[in-house]
């Protein structure tokens, strides 16, 4: 096997997203340019997409770090327009643009032209909440965002299981289709309801970070497969764990969460990157086998298919976004919504990698050993919108944002609430040292019980600390003074202790202990000012 291929995807992918995060264009885009210009570079070998790879190994860790950093409560509380997006508005441009490909596409069968429908129906599960997160999107609208892309891949994939089996010749009714659709999908909820509660008990009672962060690694994993042999929806079982799994990640102790972070933030960030560079680079495969579909024809429907993409997705949004405030109950339990922000979740569509891996997984041959009807226009299709939509909607979706003049965020008010809560925290950290201290069994010097309150009471005031006050010389908030004096001072002890190292006074595993230490020190500090 040459691995060599793979090891320059992963680093060219994550050069290219680290440079994108200099810059004014959004990590997914950029890969994506880079990747369809360097698909034309001599000697770059084809990369094509197998979906025995990316359904199963990569789509679960991606929806498990979206979702673990996901609120379970914010999204609870969106459950409504959440469902309506993930679930109605897939159906609807499923049927919409089957229909409409059915129409100006001669000579293909409506149930390939749903086949395609459903191919291209679920938005990306990254892009759009990469770009709601750079532009500072109001937090209602990155919710909704991030809870349809959470869980439409699972009703875009039934959908997709559905309209194959009748595309292929196997027996599919209406009625065995939502049969299928309701097994997936309370099947997937079940799985992760029944997976949730053992998989946490097991990140408490393991004591060793290590083991505790290899079987993070692995619980996506084991969540989409178990879902997935029992022909349940592997996705919703992921996305139910890990969201019960976020929300009682505070019952994990430090170590561990502070090293999952950072595994978590690095696996994301490897995957993310390599799998819209993929994108890009599958240009070469997807002409090679276009026929004689290449040319004009195959680029008016591409454009077409395109629009009918884009205006299906207004045409579900504003009427789903304002017809239900027609019930008093809605208006009752809901935030009035704007018709902006119905603008932006409508232009934030963009479609990814799923896509395509659905695309790529259409067998060659239907029952009886015919060709699939038009499957190589089925994945060049699929391949325009996915880089329409990425590179049109991804590009606009910013200045689209900063046009609408949406409310900033509140960063007085945040601060203060913050402070009212770590005041209130305090305060109760306070009163159980001091009972604590009146025990004989907990007596302590009075220098090390003065220091323990003096921690509290500097945690208690460094927000107040932080409202308003800025150095009137060099222009620094009191958190960059904070956060750079503190770097400073470490700084200087970690020179000390290398040099030690160097001069033999100590060896290298006490000074791996020390720093580690200083490490951990700094890291609080940061996180203080931050």
């Amino acid at each position: 096997m040459d691995v060599m291929p793979l090891l320059l995807l992963v680093a060219g992918s994550a050069v290219v997203a680290a440079a994108a995060r200099r810059g004014p264009v959004p990590a997914p885009l950029l890969l994506v340019a880079v990747g369809l210009a360097v698909s034309y570079v001599p000697g770059v070998p084809d990369y094509e997409l197998d979906p025995e790879v990316v359904l199963p190994l990569l789509l679960p860790p991606l929806l498990y770090t979206s979702a673990t950093d996901s609120s379970y409560l914010d999204l609870r509380a969106q459950l409504r327009p959440v469902a309506l997006l993930s679930v109605g508005y897939v159906l609807f441009a499923t049927v919409v643009v089957g229909w409409a490909a059915y129409v100006i596409i001669p000579g293909m069968p409506l149930t390939a032209a749903l086949v395609l429908g459903a191919v291209v129906a679920p938005p990306d599960a990254v892009a759009a909440t990469a770009v709601a997160r750079r532009v500072g999107l109001p937090s209602r609208i990155t919710t909704i965002l991030q809870g349809e892309s959470l869980l439409n891949d699972a009703t875009a994939i039934t959908a997709y299981k559905v309209a194959l089996a009748a595309a292929v010749g196997a027996a599919a009714t209406w009625a065995g289709g939502i049969r299928e659709f309701l097994f997936a999908a309370v099947g997937g909820v079940g799985i992760g309801l029944v997976l949730m509660a053992p998989l946490h008990w097991l990140r408490t009672h393991l004591r060793e970070p290590l083991i505790q962060n290899t079987l993070s690694l692995l619980i996506p994993f084991v969540a989409y497969g178990v879902a997935e042999q029992l022909h349940a929806s592997g996705v919703l079982a992921v996305v139910v764990v890990a969201l019960y799994l976020g929300h009682r990640a505070w019952e994990v102790d430090f170590a561990t969460r502070l090293q999952e972070e950072a595994v978590w933030k690095m696996v994301a960030f490897i995957l993310e990157s390599a799998v819209f560079a993929l994108i890009g680079l599958q240009l070469p495969v997807v002409l090679k086998g276009l026929g004689h579909y290449a040319g004009a024809e195959a680029t008016w429907y591409a454009v077409v298919l395109f629009l009918v993409v884009v205006l299906a997705r207004f045409a579900w949004v504003y009427p789903a976004t304002f017809l239900p405030r027609l019930s008093a109950r809605v208006r009752e339990r809901e935030e009035d919504p704007t018709w902006r922000g119905a603008m932006v979740i409508s232009w934030a569509g963009m479609r990814g990698v799923v896509s395509l891996a659905i695309a790529f997984s259409i067998p060659a041959a239907v029952k009886g050993g015919g060709a699939f009807p038009q499957r190589n226009l089925i994945l060049f299709l699929t391949f325009t919108t996915v880089i329409g939509t990425l590179v049109l909607q991804g590009l606009t979706l910013p200045p689209l944002i900063r046009l609408l003049k949406f409310p900033g965020r509140d960063r007085q008010a945040e601060t203060l609430a913050e402070a009212n809560a770590q005041a209130q925290a305090s305060r109760a950290a306070e009163s159980r040292l001091e009972e604590l201290l009146s025990d004989e069994r907990n007596a302590l010097p009075p220098p090390l019980a003065d220091r323990l309150r003096t921690v509290l009471e500097r945690r208690r005031n460094a927000v107040w600390e932080r409202l308003g006050q800025v150095n009137p010389v060099t222009g620094e908030s009191v958190d960059d003074t904070y956060r750079r004096l503190s770097r400073e001072m470490i700084s200087s002890e970690r020179e000390v202790f290398v040099r030690l190292r160097d001069h033999r006074y100590i060896d290298d595993e006490m000074l791996r202990a020390l720093l580690r230490r200083l490490d951990l020190e700094e890291a609080a500090a940061y996180r203080e000012a931050a």
